[in-house]
């Protein structure tokens, strides 16, 4: 991602969370050394046969030190069950085994079934709860986690 995809990614942030991430948030993961924001695009033909590119979904995660962290992932509404959240889970643990990342974690709200599905799917396992963590609902998180195997 980079500061001039912002417009589009927050069309995706606020269609996708009842409380989403400020611009502001996000300029600030851009900046991170630490933080990536990978976005997933569509191509777009023009009438004219011009191609250009719309931004479906994004994923964000910290590398820090061994460990991934992914803080948030979203799709369009549109584009949702196509794939687009597995492919950008897919990329993040490529570059976590390529940066030889060794553990992969992340928290998922409680009521979040195609999340959780989609994590699961992935290998992910539930570690724990973080009681209360989604304040504005009061609801909990589920922690978990991936640990990323590396050939000897």
């Amino acid at each position: 991602m980079t500061g001039a995809d912002l417009d589009e990614v927050m069309v995706i942030e606020r269609a996708a969370f009842r409380h989403p991430w400020s611009p502001e948030l996000f300029r600030r993961e851009l900046e991170h050394d630490w933080s990536t924001i990978l976005v997933a695009v569509e191509p777009l033909t023009s009438a004219s046969g011009r191609g250009s590119e719309r931004i479906v979904g994004f994923l964000i995660y910290w590398l820090v030190h061994d460990e991934v962290h992914i803080l948030n992932v979203a799709v369009g509404p549109e584009h949702r069950r196509k794939g687009v959240a597995c492919t950008l889970m897919g990329e993040t643990e490529r570059r976590a085994h390529q940066a030889g990342a060794a553990l992969l974690t992340l928290e998922v709200r409680r009521s979040n079934q195609a999340a959780l599905e989609l994590y699961r799917d992935f290998d992910y396992r539930a570690v724990g709860v973080r009681p209360n963590y989604y304040v504005d609902e009061g609801e909990d998180a589920i922690v978990m986690v991936k640990e990323l195997k590396h050939p000897r």
